[in-house]
């Protein structure tokens, strides 16, 4: 057989080895697989989805302590929302309760707490700039956000906290059930004051729907908000007292 011939047959077979292999390698690629929380209702053990089959390309994450935070970075809070938020306080000999209105639009945030004696504090903040009067007087506070956000305007905890937590700091994590809600659980070891928080965050609208601190075997705090309104609130409730609307031109109503 002619050399030059021979030489030209061996290069085909070489490209056709070559592009095989990366059918190959593509196929491979394209099968990787990505984290996806359960859809079921109520929550079920993860390890039975699918019956065992490896070849879906899904992969439901089992929620333990190693992979909570990544499974609740994957949540994200509805753009906009209401709900009523209740916050209890216990000490030894007594306890209280607080009641807070939240309307959410955009990046803005509003929270109307009914005060003792009557009065009412409304605050509306963005997390760079906060407004806050009482009733519906004309003296409105403006100034910068600071360590003013949307969550302790609402005397709840940030939840997002867990994703700097270190692990070790994680004592137990699962998906429960909370009435008819389907819950990421994760409750904190004891910190050097002895405190253990407990959060449930909701897999479908990725807000923290209940928390729990406690001393020892004594719960000292709880807040509980297990229904949520997802809804574009009226341009009204984002509006100052003096007539400003703290929403974009192109926002408003």
């Amino acid at each position: 057989m002619d050399k030059r011939r021979l030489k030209g047959i061996l290069w085909g077979f070489i490209c056709l080895a070559v592009l095989v292999l990366a059918l190959m390698l593509g196929g491979n690629l394209r099968r990787t697989a990505h984290i996806t929380l359960p859809s079921s209702d109520p929550p079920r053990d993860p390890s039975a989805e699918d019956g065992g089959s490896t070849s879906s390309a899904l992969t439901v994450i089992e929620i333990t302590p190693e992979t909570v935070q990544a499974a609740i970075d994957s949540l994200s809070r509805p753009e906009n929302y209401g709900r009523s938020v209740t916050v209890e306080q216990f000490w030894t000999g007594g306890s209280g309760t607080q009641t807070f209105t939240v309307a959410v639009r955009g990046p803005w945030t509003r929270v109307d707490r009914a005060l003792p004696g009557g009065d009412t504090r409304t605050s509306i903040t963005n997390g760079k700039e906060t407004y806050v009067w009482y009733n519906e007087g004309s003296e409105i506070y403006h100034g910068a956000a600071g360590g003013i956000s949307a969550d302790t305007e609402q005397s709840i905890p940030t939840y997002e906290d867990i994703l700097e937590l270190p692990v070790e700091n994680l004592l137990q994590a699962d998906y429960r059930a909370l009435d008819a809600l389907r819950c990421i659980y994760t409750e904190t070891a004891a910190d050097p004051a002895g405190y253990v928080t407990r959060y449930w965050v909701s897999v479908d609208t990725g807000l923290l729907v209940q928390a729990e601190r406690l001393l020892g075997e004594n719960i000292v705090y709880r807040m509980s908000a297990l229904s949520a309104e997802e809804a574009e609130y009226d341009a009204s409730l984002f509006t100052l007292p003096d007539g400003v609307s703290l929403l974009e031109p192109n926002e408003n109503n």
